[in-house]
């Protein structure tokens, strides 16, 4: 049992929940490996659109994170194997930043997540699963749901195929984030010509999956981040996923039990 994404006291949205307390629970409830994923700080010159100007670490948190997890790693080395890993927002228009920050931190990570949570559109960038009323926001400047879809899955294919150097993660981070208010704005994206190029160029690239459950705990959401078409394509393709829980709090790893079956569902 493996839970390749997990969050921590550095992350700004998060709780003050201690890495150690996510290492025991993760020992409690059975894992032999995780990874801790915190957010890779934004380019300097990078606006940040979340209100409370909390979307990742900064520069000193993450020399600080960097150094507590290499702490545990040692502490527990026999009991669980332990990751430090990050995960990367993909901005689009900021690949070489991104890139040069991958340069001079990728080589202290184990693993990593590339994810898209932020959209570019006309030169802005929104946080489109910040909450169910900037989305319908983005819902009202695109000019329609299927809009939305079709622009998030457009930049989930641009960070496949971006240069972001030897340190690239290869691993994509909650693929159906975009359904995070799916039961505000409902929608059924079956036949969708976008998607099964997503994927198909994801097995080009041999990258693998966040197999996330953290939907299944939000309100709006209630499923996982592979689930339903997406599920079907991901088995078709044959690409390797990874359970994550996304935890941002060490009791949001409560539904890590259900990862298993959810996957061969």
């Amino acid at each position: 049992m493996r839970d390749g994404h997990i969050h921590t006291q550095y992350c700004p949205h998060g709780s003050n929940d201690e890495i150690e307390d996510y290492i025991k629970r993760a020992i409690e409830i059975g894992l032999n490996e995780i990874t801790f994923t915190e957010h890779l700080p934004l380019p300097e010159d990078f606006k940040d659109p979340s209100p409370e100007n909390d979307s990742a670490m900064d520069i000193e948190s993450l020399h600080m994170y960097i150094d507590e997890v290499n702490k545990f790693k040692k502490k527990y080395k026999n009991k669980i194997k332990i990751n430090l890993g990050i995960e990367v927002d993909y901005l689009e228009g900021y690949e070489e930043e991104t890139k040069s920050m991958l340069d001079k931190y990728g080589k202290y990570f184990d693993d990593s997540i590339l994810s898209v949570h932020m959209l570019n559109i006309n030169d802005k960038y929104y946080i489109m699963d910040y909450n169910k009323y900037e989305f319908g926001n983005i819902i009202d400047i695109l000019g329609g749901l299927s809009s939305v879809y079709y622009k998030y899955y457009k930049t989930v294919k641009k960070a496949v195929s971006a240069d972001l150097g030897d340190y690239k993660p290869k691993r994509i981070g909650h693929l159906n984030l975009i359904r995070k208010f799916n039961k505000v704005y409902p929608y059924n994206y079956e036949n969708n010509i976008v998607l099964e190029e997503l994927l198909m160029l994801i097995k080009e690239n041999g990258y693998e999956l966040d197999y996330n459950v953290s939907g299944l705990l939000k309100e709006d959401c209630g499923e996982a981040y592979i689930s339903g078409e997406l599920l079907e394509l991901v088995k078709k393709y044959k690409i390797p996923v990874v359970p994550g829980s996304d935890a941002h709090s060490v009791n949001n790893m409560k539904n890590y039990d259900k990862i298993e079956c959810l996957i061969t569902e």
